[in-house]
This record gives structure tokens, sequence and C-alpha cells, in this order.
């Protein structure tokens, strides 16, 4: 039996199944490891008093630490840093520094390097301007996390920042993220896209990606196919109308392909999908599939880059947390930890 480290769960991948409902959509077994409390580590549990929400995470260069950032309150101030050192199983948790100062709604860390090299750490968010229509925002450090560059107002009007930023063949970066179509015209909801030639620093003037008569794709997840030469996107539905959406593109996200409905069981919202060493998908996500058992909950779906592009099922999905707020969960981080090292023989 394999098991993989993700982030602060050890998830088995041969476990004992719960047929899923079956009818139009419900189609993959599942299995529930949500009560066991000692696959868990709670970073920074929530009161009456405090929402924690929305976090996502970052893993350094060494394969062991990990930075962890979120909102205080559903859509609030991007008040919280974490670091662990041994791979998530221990947690400090600190204010976010002052230079943080107007960053909030879901803040996003990365990793960015630019074309020399340089490796800085970005934390992407919503920027309060004063104004009803916020733009995004963007705060950076060259030392690991420790010290950080006051906020800066990128000029590009967002509900949420970049949700996914992947790197080029030429080296460019490219961000994803959603809007509506203008200051004036939020709704329906698109994707949009924008390039940095410079690691991060700046970015291209916006355009628009993706969009969808009477649907409104959101929160883009971005990856490759496992030959390198095709982008996939896979957005959440905001309108709960049927499934997940993706698109795809052959030309390093010039052009995209129409969008259409993902298989049933990557239905749901923040996607964030990894490849594991055996080059099977996971993708973590808010359950939002319609008639799934575990809708509403904390899920991850396994499957293989085909099942996914081609429409299929999948393998199964695993609800890894229950959800008792009723309306709010399941906004992630996902990092693939290395593979223990084997003790000497004796």
């Amino acid at each position: 039996m394999k098991s993989y480290r993700l982030s602060s769960f050890l998830i088995a991948l041969a476990l004992p199944f719960t047929a899923a409902a079956q009818g139009d959509k419900p189609n993959l077994p599942w299995a529930d490891i949500s009560g066991q409390e000692e696959r868990q580590v709670v970073i920074a549990a929530g009161t009456p008093e405090l929402y924690n929400g929305h976090p996502t995470t970052v893993l350094m260069e060494d394969g062991k630490t990990m930075v962890c950032s979120w909102s205080n309150g559903h859509g609030g101030a991007a008040a919280f840093l974490a670091f662990s050192r041994d791979g998530g199983l221990h947690w400090k948790v600190k204010a976010a520094p002052a230079e943080w100062d107007g960053l909030i709604n879901c803040p996003s860390l990365y990793r960015l390097s630019d074309k020399a090299g340089k490796e800085r750490l970005f934390v992407f968010a919503t920027m309060d301007t004063g104004r009803e229509y916020r733009n995004m925002g963007y705060s950076y450090s060259e030392d690991g996390g420790r010290t950080w560059t006051r906020a800066k107002d990128l000029g590009m009007p967002c509900i949420m920042a970049f949700t996914s930023i992947i790197r080029l063949e030429n080296g460019d970066l490219l961000g994803m993220y959603h809007r509506g179509f203008s200051e004036q015209d939020r709704n329906p909801l698109r994707l949009w896209q924008s390039v940095s030639h410079d690691g991060g620093l700046s970015w291209d003037e916006p355009v628009l990606a993706g969009e969808m008569e009477g649907r409104s794709p959101c929160e883009p997840c971005v990856f490759r196919s496992p030959d390198g030469k095709t982008l996939i996107c896979l957005a959440r539905e905001n309108q709960r109308k049927g499934c997940s959406l993706f698109m795809g593109s052959k030309d390093e996200g010039k052009t995209w392909t129409t969008l259409r409905e993902a298989p049933w069981g990557v239905t749901g919202d923040r996607h964030v999908l990894r490849y594991l060493p055996d080059g099977r998908i996971i993708c973590v996500f808010r359950d939002m599939a319609p008639l799934s058992p575990t809708k509403g909950h904390f899920v991850a779906w396994v499957g293989t880059y085909t099942d996914l592009t081609y429409g299929l099922s999948g393998q199964y999905r695993v609800k890894l947390l229950h959800n008792y707020a009723g309306w709010d969960c399941g906004y992630p981080g996902l990092e693939i930890l290395p593979a223990p090292s084997s003790p000497p023989p004796t």
C-alpha cells in the first residue's frame, strides 16, 4: 500500500470505499476519513468572535518549510501568517506584517522567480482602495517571509486575486483570476488573465480568457498536461448550475477552448491540484457536486489526466473534513511532501 504525505494530512490511498448513490450524476466510490483526528493538525482554531478562513499554502525549496496565510472573516483582512518547519506537523502563527495593510479577501501565496533565477515569496490579494470595486495588490519577501515590501496596488480590478500562477515556456508567468466584465458589470463572472515578464513584479493589462453564457466561472486552477504541451484551467461554477467548468490551451494561454463541463467528481469550489508521484492527480476542494453525499464538505478527488479531460469519473473521492459551519468550508492549500528517506540497512 502506498501512502503520501499531503500537507498536514496522511492519506492512505488504499481505503475502504463506500459506494456513492447512483443516479444521473453521482458516479464515484468514496471514503470518509474526516473523523480520524489523528490525521489532522489544527493551525489556528476559530472562536465565536474569530473566523479563520480561506487559507493558501506554499512549500519552500527545502521540502519541509511551509508558509500559510488566511483571512480574518469572510473576505476580511489578510490578517495571519503561519510557518511550519516540519512539513505541516507544527506551526507558529503570527499576525500579518504591517506592510500588508489594505490587503483583504483570500490572500494567495506563491514562490515566483524571474528569468535570472531570483526567487521571491509573494502574497496577492484584493486591495482595499476605498472604492466599491477593488483592485488586486501584492507584497513580496526576498528572505523567505521574514520581511515584506509595502503592499502595492496593481490597478487591476478584481474580486479575488490570482488563484493560479503558472510559468510559461518562455519563462514568463501567467496569472489567472475572475471578475465581471467591467467595474460596472460584475455579473456573470468571467475568467481573466495577465502575464508578468519580470517574475511577478509587474503585470500586463488583463485580458478576458473565458466566459460562458448563463454560467459564472471563477477561481481558476491552471495546470499542465503530463507532456507539458497543454494548459488546463479548471474553474468553479458560481451559479450552481450543473458541474464545474474547464478549458484548455495549446499555445501557452494565447487562446483557450470553449468552456465546458468538467466531470461530476471534481465539481466544487477553489480547486487546488497536484500530480502524485505515480502520475495520478489529486485535487482538493469544497464539494458542490449535485446530489453528492459529501456536498458542502472538504474533499479530495483522485484520478488521471485522461479522466479529467475526457469527462470520465476518476477513481474515487475522499471526505477529508466535515463542514459544521453550514455554508463555508474548504478553501485549501495542498502540498506534496518528499517521501521520507529510508533508514539505513542494519
